[in-house]
C-alpha cells in the first residue's frame, strides 16, 4: 500500500473499546468490541485487548504499531494513564510499557479527544489547516488543540479541555470545583435535562427519551419552537466557551464533532452568530467553521494516524 505502513486504532471508551486496523484514514479491518464494565480492573481488560491486537495482526502481518486513545488524563511522554474518571481500576497505568512488552511493536497513548482532533486534522475537515481548535460534544465534551502544525498536550498533558472551560464565573461547579464548566451545560444529560424542563415550564410533560439531543433535533425540524429555543441557547453557550479559545489562539479552523454535533446547522448556524459577534473582523473573515468529518469512527483513526506519524515522522 504505497509503503506506508498499518497501524491500529484502540479508541478506549467508558462501555467499549473499539480496535481496527486502518490504512491512512480507511478503515479495513475491524476487531470485535469489548465491553469495558465487564472487567474490574486494568489486567484482564489489557490482556483481552492484547488477544484482540494479536488477531488483527494474524490477518495482517505488516501492522507496524498501535495508537490507544484513552478517556481521561494520560502523561503522553511515558505513555501512562493517569485516571479514567468513569472506569474502575485504571490508575497510575503505565499502558504503553505494558502493551509494548505484550505485542512487541511501538505504542503511542493520547487523550481520546487528542486522537478525535489528530483524526480531523491529519485526514478530515481539519486537513491542510495549521490552528485548528476541535470540539467534540457527547456525554461530556472534549476537545484538542492544533497551533503551528503541532498537537498541544501542555504541562501536564490537559490543553484543550474546552468541557471545562467556564462560561459564567458564577455558575454551575465542573468536575473539579472550576464554575461554570461548559460541559455542565452542554452535555448530552444537560441538554436533555433543560429540554425536559423547558417542556414542563409550559404545561408539557414528556419523558427524558423524548427530550435527548436527537429527539430535540427532531422536534426542532418539525417546528417545535421550544426544541429551536433549546438549540439557539446550546449554541450561545457553546460561542462563548469557544469564543475565549479563539481570543486566545486565533485559529484557522474550527471542528465541531461528536454525538450532539449531528444535529448539524440547529446547532452550527446559532453557533456561528454568537461566536461571530465576539470576534473582531479579521477574525471572522479567515476563520473556518466545520463539522467534523468522522463520526464514531473518529476515535480509532484518529489514534492509528497518532502511531503512524510517529513512527513515520518522529511526531
Amino acid at each position: 500500500m504505497n509503503g506506508e505502513p498499518l497501524t491500529i486504532g484502540i479508541d478506549f471508551g467508558g462501555t467499549s473499546v473499539k480496535l481496527a486496523v486502518v490504512f491512512q484514514s480507511h478503515i479495513i479491518d475491524h476487531a470485535p468490541p469489548i465491553a469495558t464494565q465487564e472487567f474490574d480492573g486494568h489486567d484482564e481488560l489489557i490482556s483481552e485487548i492484547v488477544r484482540s491486537v494479536e488477531d488483527l495482526r494474524a490477518r495482517h502481518p505488516n501492522i507496524a504499531a498501535v495508537g490507544v486513545g484513552m478517556p481521561g488524563f494520560v502523561d503522553f511522554e511515558k505513555g501512562l494513564v493517569i485516571n479514567l474518571t468513569n472506569v474502575r481500576g485504571w490508575a497510575e497505568v503505565p499502558l504503553k510499557k505494558i502493551l509494548e512488552e505484550k505485542i512487541g511493536l511501538p505504542v503511542w497513548v493520547d487523550n481520546d479527544a487528542n486522537c478525535m482532533a489528530i483524526a480531523e486534522w491529519k485526514c478530515g475537515a481539519g486537513r491542510g489547516f495549521r490552528h485548528v481548535l476541535f470540539v467534540s460534544l457527547g456525554t461530556g465534551v472534549g476537545g484538542g488543540v492544533i497551533a503551528n502544525g503541532q498537537m498541544i498536550r501542555g504541562a501536564c498533558y490537559g490543553a484543550g479541555e474546552f468541557g471545562q472551560s467556564s462560561i459564567d464565573y458564577q455558575g454551575l461547579p465542573g468536575n473539579y470545583g472550576n464554575l461554570g464548566a461548559l460541559e455542565k451545560y452542554v452535555g448530552n444529560r444537560e441538554i436533555t435535562a433543560s429540554a425536559h424542563a423547558a417542556y414542563a415550564a409550559v404545561g408539557i410533560l414528556k419523558s427524558l427519551d423524548d427530550c435527548s439531543p436527537a429527539a430535540l433535533a427532531a422536534a426542532a425540524h418539525q417546528g417545535d419552537l421550544i426544541a429551536s429555543d433549546q438549540w439557539n441557547e446550546i449554541g450561545r453557550k457553546l460561542a462563548t466557551a469557544v469564543m475565549n479559545g479563539c481570543w486566545l489562539l486565533n485559529p484557522e479552523a474550527i471542528v465541531i464533532g461528536g454525538g450532539v454535533a449531528r444535529a448539524g446547522a440547529l446547532l452550527l448556524e446559532p453557533f456561528k452568530k454568537y461566536l461571530f459577534a465576539q470576534l473582531s473582523g479579521n477574525f471572522k473573515d479567515q476563520l473556518r467553521i466545520m463539522p467534523a468529518a468522522f463520526g464514531h469512527e473518529a476515535g480509532v483513526i484518529g489514534a492509528a494516524a497518532l502511531a503512524r506519524d510517529f513512527l513515520v515522522e518522529g511526531k
